[in-house]
């Protein structure tokens, strides 16, 4: 190879080590399951949004694994210069039609059926109280309808929190948040947030497809799973027709969820949620 092949290699592999984007996922909080509190009104409380959860970086919208997401221009127009964590959300009962749209390599009319719902503020060196007061005062200042923070609500009892989740459940809803409200924004799991469901949820393979009957004659009756565990049982329900007609492809991992196990340790009340990995 001549020195003027040499160094024009040189000069490619440069530019393109210049050029490459590594992939990052942003350093974000993660919540744990609810434990029981004694005191409930030192926490916040939220709707628990079955969205895809979105981080804002500043610059690009980005998916909680780092990859960029590809909202039209006018979706992001006027946010701010700032870290924020929310979640890419229509409304209850809808997590296909996001990730239908938010997955797509190029901006989409369908973002205007999405709001960014915002959370918390992973810069902010304020406690979770004066985050909210934080996030409000951006909402206002960007005055966008794809910009909106997620209610935060204060209760005083056990029982109120059970009456709130059952009412939110029943509108198919997917559970509550709970935040305590002193806490400072850090990364990884943390028991300052808590996430409160009805069910419990688990995720396992899809192993075999079961023609349906009836109704579901030429359709998806049931699928087989094993569990992490190496239990082996079926999920017949939670399935839209669409999802029948086209079913979660064997070898796929899919996430579902279930009321308590049997002592074999089978879940009980197993239904199908969605399939895993869709971001």
């Amino acid at each position: 190879m001549t020195n003027y092949l040499k160094a024009l290699f040189i000069l490619l592999l440069l530019f393109i080590s210049s050029n490459a984007i590594a992939i990052k996922a942003p350093a974000i909080q993660l919540a744990t399951p609810y434990k029981a509190q004694y005191n409930i009104s030192q926490y916040w409380i939220s709707e628990k949004l079955d969205g895809v959860r979105g981080y804002w970086d500043g610059k690009v919208l980005l998916t909680k694994n780092g990859n960029p997401l590809n909202p039209p221009t006018w979706f992001t127009a006027n946010w701010p210069d700032a870290a924020i964590d929310g979640e890419l959300w229509i409304k209850r009962h809808t997590f296909e039609q996001v990730i239908s749209c938010v997955k797509k390599k190029e901006a989409q009319p369908c973002w205007q059926n999405i709001k960014f719902m915002i959370f918390d503020l992973p810069e902010s060196k304020q406690n979770f109280s004066q985050r909210i007061e934080e996030i409000n005062t951006l909402v206002k200042q960007v005055e966008s309808p794809y910009f909106q923070a997620v209610q935060q609500f204060k209760l005083l009892t056990i029982d109120a929190l059970n009456q709130k989740l059952a009412e939110v459940v029943k509108l198919e809803g997917e559970g509550l948040m709970l935040h305590y409200e002193n806490a400072f924004y850090s990364t990884g799991r943390t028991k300052n947030i808590m996430k409160l469901k009805l069910y419990q949820d688990a995720e396992a393979i899809v192993i075999k497809h079961h023609k349906g009957k009836g109704k579901y004659l030429n359709m998806l009756g049931a699928i087989q799973v094993r569990t992490m565990d190496g239990i082996i049982f079926k999920i017949g329900s939670g399935f839209s027709d669409d999802e029948r007609k086209t079913p979660p492809p064997v070898g796929s991992i899919i996430t579902y969820k279930y009321l308590g196990k049997t002592q074999k340790g089978v879940p009980k009340f197993a239904s199908f949620l969605r399939i895993r990995g869709k971001e």
